[in-house]
């Protein structure tokens, strides 16, 4: 693997490769470095960290579907004072940039989540804005312009980290959202997080989840996710991350071509510990083939 084709920069982060490992798929990053070479990973997206622990959902969590699986883990997480306690200080010296994924139910929430990150061993903040808002009688952040802006102006004044906004794809227009959030200061995007599904058990007449729906993710979800990621990259001058669906380099390098500076490899996860280090190999077989020097080069360079 050629480290020069592919060391990239996103926010002013130094990547050793544009891939990095989605959050709830990759843990701490701690629990795949028996697997893989850190310094290798282009960066660690952390689990979701929430303001106190939860325990998540009871009952079935994961379900399989063609081409994907459903989950509905429910933010399980040990909650931001265990994480910087115990977690961060092994976390956070791994040679690939820790970026911490946050979840919250309220915008002054995630500004305190915000400031209490606000610390060596972060590299920068991931906001999942997937989240109910309990002051507004549970509206989705992410499926409102004013309040998604509001989550992403509060972490902004909190934090001197990097800013990426994670946008649910659940919306009419996603680029609504997109230059909502660009507007309030985010640095960068992820496109997207998974998408709202469910799963019947049809001899028991009852749904399968035990939260009744759950996020898609997984190959189903990629053409949806790439279409995504073209649509945001026309409207947006921040860095995409592009996400959902990727398994091999090629997938990644569309991913690039659309606009995305770069990816998240998530579900794969789950089926090959190795993923994130062979889709990056995967895009320097494609740079090599191609003639191309740096993978910075091919970034929304899609012909259409």
């Amino acid at each position: 693997m050629n480290k020069e084709r592919l060391a990239t920069e996103l926010c002013g982060l130094h990547l050793a490769t544009p891939v990095l490992g989605a959050s709830g798929t990759f843990g701490f990053g701690l629990e795949y470095a028996d697997f893989v070479d850190m310094a290798d990973v282009g960066g660690i997206l952390s689990k979701g960290i929430t303001p106190l622990p939860r325990s998540g959902n009871a009952g079935v969590r994961i379900a399989e579907t063609p081409a994907g699986m459903l989950n509905c883990i429910g933010l399980e997480n040990p909650g931001v004072d265990v994480f910087l306690r115990d977690i961060l200080p092994k976390a956070g010296h791994l040679a690939a940039p820790l970026i911490v994924n946050i979840s919250a139910g309220t915008a002054e929430e995630y500004g305190e989540l915000a400031e209490k990150l606000d610390v060596d061993g972060v590299a920068a903040i991931e906001v999942n804005i997937s989240c109910p808002n309990v002051k507004e009688g549970g509206i989705v952040f992410g499926t409102d312009p004013k309040a998604a802006a509001r989550v992403t102006s509060e972490v902004k004044t909190h934090t001197k980290k990097p800013v990426i906004v994670k946008l649910s794809p659940n919306v009419t227009d996603i680029t609504v959202m997109a230059r909502a959030v660009e507007a309030a200061g985010a640095d960068a995007l992820t496109v997207c997080n998974t998408f709202l599904g469910m799963a019947i058990d049809i001899e028991r007449r009852r749904p399968l989840l035990g939260n009744i729906t759950g996020g898609l993710s997984g190959p189903a979800i990629r053409p949806i996710a790439l279409r995504l990621v073209y649509q945001t990259a026309k409207v947006v001058k921040i860095p995409i991350i592009g996400c959902g669906g990727i398994q091999t380099g090629g997938d990644a390098v569309a991913f690039l071509l659309a606009g995305a500076t770069a990816v998240q490899v998530g579900a794969e996860n789950f089926r090959d510990p190795r993923a994130v280090v062979r889709v990056a190999e995967g895009i320097d077989a494609y740079l090599e083939r191609q003639g191309i020097a740096n993978v910075r080069e091919i970034v929304g360079e899609l012909e259409a």
